[in-house]
């Protein structure tokens, strides 16, 4: 195929960053880069396959036409300008809450529901879903496609960088202030400061009492499986962990559940890491997770007082997994499917 012209809106944010390293690393053919950011980053130069591209403000770069625009600025900037990039031709996609419960939206996760992408849809958008709900549907893909699940209860143990770099800052610089006895820590990015804390809300509150992330993993999830009763409830906890989330998962399903089937279902699932062997660890950490781009589970156990119940313990590079890399196979598949560019 012919090479691509490519957007990256949101390109100097955590997510961004983390995108310009794995499209250099991909076999997706660029002709040009363009790498879009606020005016304080206006004029960087950042490489790209052996050059280096200038990055510069949306509005001078959305009169250019592209054929692939990944966006990761927040809500209202694609809202704003995610529609004007696929009108004028781009394949966007897009990492924001922006487009996901959309119904003429895809909300993909190449692993799980690859089926939706196998058309251009008419609106040009592609919804990338929320970190915590990929790594979630990643792990459960198998057992939800073989046992019949009655409810999933889950906590979330999610990461500073979550909450982009000014997160990950404020965690290290609230960290130093504690340790050093100096300064009192900042809550500028979070409801209360992070450093050596925990807080169990992520997003705002609604009328109900749950939050923005909780009411996402509810609603995304069910439309990913096509399975809109889906019964599933979250409480999201934000910890102080630089990169990788965590998340405690209860399965209750409608009958008896076998142990090793389960063990057997999730080894045989492409990017799952499964930490199941006597010899070694029985669980991940996010600190010391190796192979960035799987979702590694752990601590698999029936309930023993209810063998109709599992809890599992499921750990992902949230910037990775549940960000860039997402994005990136989701751009793969619709470079396989011939969606973009002139083959």
């Amino acid at each position: 195929m012919n090479p691509l012209k490519i957007a990256i809106v949101g390109a100097t944010g955590a997510v961004g960053a983390e995108l310009i390293k794995l499209l250099e690393k991909s076999h997706i053919p660029v002709s040009q880069l363009g790498l879009i950011a606020s005016s304080r980053s206006a004029g960087r130069q950042i490489a790209f396959r052996g050059g280096a591209w200038p990055v510069d403000v949306i509005e001078s770069a959305g009169n250019t036409t592209f054929d692939m625009a990944f966006f990761s600025a927040g809500g209202a900037i694609s809202l704003e300008w995610a529609p004007r990039f696929a009108a004028s031709g781009a394949l966007v996609i897009d990492n924001s809450n922006a487009f996901r419960m959309n119904p003429d939206v895809p909300l993909l996760v190449p692993q799980v529901n690859p089926c939706v992408l196998t058309s251009r849809p008419d609106c040009g958008i592609v919804a990338n879903p929320n970190c915590s709900t990929i790594q979630l549907v990643r792990a459960i893909r198998p057992l939800v496609q073989v046992l019949a699940i009655r409810q999933i209860v889950l906590t979330t143990y999610q990461a500073a960088s979550g909450g982009g770099l000014r997160g990950i800052n404020e965690l290290l610089t609230g960290s130093k202030g504690v340790l050093d006895g100096t300064d009192e820590p900042s809550s500028e990015r979070f409801p209360v400061a992070l450093a050596f804390n925990v807080i169990p809300q992520v997003g705002e509150f609604s009328a109900d009492g749950a939050t923005l992330e909780e009411r996402k993993l509810i609603q995304e999830s069910r439309k990913i499986f096509s399975l809109s009763e889906l019964k599933l409830t979250a409480t999201c906890v934000r910890v102080p962990v630089t990169n990788g989330h965590s998340e405690a998962v209860y399965i209750e399903f409608r009958e008896h559940v076998s142990l090793n089937n389960v063990r057997e279902l999730l080894a045989r699932e492409r990017g799952i890491q499964l930490y199941d062997n006597a010899s070694c660890r029985p669980y991940p950490t996010p600190r010391l997770l190796q192979n960035h781009g799987d979702v590694h589970v752990g601590r698999i156990r029936v309930n023993p007082d209810d063998g109709r119940g599992l809890w599992m313990w499921v750990v992902a590079n949230n910037l990775h997994v549940g960000a860039a890399l997402n994005a990136v196979q989701i751009a793969e598949l619709a470079v396989s499917n011939r969606l973009v560019g002139a083959i």
